[in-house]
């Protein structure tokens, strides 16, 4: 990947960033089977024996909920939570495990909102949700409206990987002053999604325009790659920003 040797090619060395600065982890898929997350519980296990490595204190993992491909419900997700805490004493680990999800924006997340649904939060009240990676969704401001007025902290899931808005971080500033939190993947910043998706993480961070940073940890791959790449100095300018992760813990 000869892009990637030319972003990086100079970059000054620099210690390992400290993951513990950032406490907790709010983006993943660590129950097994029932999204394209862990595919069993020694899989999930064995990536939260590798957060807990790394110097997280929480992870908070976030199913998806998607009507057609992955029809999760809050019964479901906390069924499975129970289970890998169950686990989790036994492995004898000592990372905090919750559960909320991650909402795709389709006409089923409407319909819940219209309907007062009670959905799938972490920390105070915030809800992550994504949208198409390729087509830019209609009635983006009905669904802000809603979330909003019903009391919900949105949170954008990885902004930077959506193509419809590539080359561009003022749709982040306009969301943010309406009150969306805008979340950024770490192996964005490395190069894991592809140049433009890099190029726009870094713009991101660069202009201190988002709130949250997570792994989107499906599997042991995403942890070993941040674990690379930890030296990389835009993790260092993440533990500059004044981002939410510790607000969680």
């Amino acid at each position: 990947m000869n892009w990637i040797n030319s972003i990086f090619r100079g970059t000054k060395k620099l210690p390992p960033f400290d993951l513990s600065q950032l406490k907790v982890d709010m983006h993943s898929h660590l129950i097994p089977g029932i999204d394209d997350g862990s595919k069993s519980i020694d899989d999930t296990i064995a990536m939260l024996a590798k957060f807990e490595s790394l110097g997280f204190s929480k992870v908070i993992t976030t199913p998806h909920i998607m009507h057609d491909y992955f029809r999760n419900t809050p019964e479901i997700i906390r069924g499975g939570l129970e289970k890998v805490r169950e686990e989790i004493q036994r492995s004898g680990l000592t990372i905090q495990f919750e559960a909320a999800a991650e909402y795709y924006f389709d006409e089923t997340l409407l319909e819940k909102l219209e309907k007062r649904e009670p959905l799938l939060t972490f920390g105070d009240k915030y809800l992550l949700f994504e949208f198409s990676f390729h087509v830019e969704p209609s009635n983006i401001e009905k669904l802000f409206f809603e979330l909003i007025t019903q009391g919900y902290k949105p949170v954008l899931a990885h902004f930077e990987r959506y193509e419809f808005l590539h080359g561009s971080i003022e749709k982040a500033k306009e969301w943010r002053a309406k009150g969306i939190n805008i979340q950024l993947n770490y192996n964005s910043l490395v190069g894991h999604y592809g140049p433009n998706v890099l190029k726009q993480a870094r713009l991101l961070v660069d202009s201190s325009e988002l709130d949250f940073v997570s792994t989107d940890c499906h599997r042991m791959e995403h942890l070993m790659i941040l674990e690379k790449h930890i030296t990389d100095p835009y993790f260092h300018k993440l533990g500059e920003l004044n981002l939410k992760n510790t607000s969680l813990i």
